[in-house]
């Protein structure tokens, strides 16, 4: 896709979602403003319904011929996802990602989009709509924020104790002790944008849609960061069933921590 697109207005499309149609909500959510899913925990809220069509149809205008799969159009309607088995350019998008946070006030929430061809990303975007924060990767162009290419930091001399991840609170309680920090974020975009800028060394997801991932995957091996399946492939942008993904600053570091967590 290179010399087809414009990057720099993706961005743009982005930025003007979260201003007019998910930050002026933050916080300021009616009860019916937001709704239930699949279960508690799954939330949609006026702002992922809106910002999503303003995406879809923003996105779809600046590439001629492609189609968009939404989070909330793959749930009102599961056959979308054919979509991504086209010749067409596909965008993904997670107009709110961290739904959850976003709906109680909790500032983890981000906007991702990718643009995937052939089953291959192509092209990522993750935003931070409070802090203003772009992180843009193309493929064999690396990942940029800021006007910096962005490297994951590599573990050196350190041990797994020295490393920072993002798993399972049930994991959490069993190893813990076995590295320097744990955390939960409740946000896809907020764990890829801290793995590609240095804040988190690894993170094990069990949900594996692609909307929350197909962006970030692509950020991190641009970055030169080790990402499998746990059952052993590459990652691909489609909907992978019992499978786990597993993120780590090289492949040995990945090794590690898998027999680590026994997972």
């Amino acid at each position: 896709m290179r010399g087809t697109l414009d990057s720099g207005r993706v961005g743009e499309i982005l930025r003007e979602a979260a201003d007019t149609l998910i930050c002026p909500r933050f916080r300021r959510l009616d009860d019916d403003a937001i709704a239930t899913k699949t279960h508690a925990n799954d939330l949609v809220t006026v702002a992922d319904l809106e910002a999503e069509i303003f995406l879809t149809r923003e996105l779809k205008a600046l590439l001629p011929g492609s189609l968009a799969l939404g989070e909330e159009a793959v749930y009102q309607d599961p056959s979308v996802k054919a979509m991504l088995d086209t010749d067409a350019p596909v965008w993904i998008i997670d107009p709110v990602d961290g739904t959850a946070n976003f709906a109680r006030g909790d500032t983890a929430f981000g906007i991702i989009v990718a643009l995937v061809k052939n089953r291959r990303t192509v092209a990522g975007w993750i935003y931070d709509p409070l802090k203003r924060r772009l992180f843009a990767a193309e493929a064999g162009e690396g990942v940029w924020s800021e006007g910096q290419r962005l490297r994951v930091t590599s573990r050196g001399e350190r041990g797994l104790c020295g490393l920072s991840g993002c798993i399972s609170r049930r994991l959490a309680e069993r190893h813990r002790e076995q590295f320097c920090t744990i955390t939960q974020q409740g946000s896809a975009a907020h764990d890829y944008m801290a793995l590609v800028d240095g804040r988190l060394d690894f993170r094990l997801f069990r949900l594996l849609n692609p909307w929350d991932h197909a962006a970030g995957v692509l950020m991190v091996e641009e970055a030169g960061g080790y990402v499998r399946l746990l059952s052993g492939p590459a990652y691909t942008p489609v909907f992978h069933a019992n499978d786990g993904l597993l993120i780590a600053p090289d492949a040995e570091t990945w090794d590690e921590i898998r027999s680590t967590l026994d997972v």
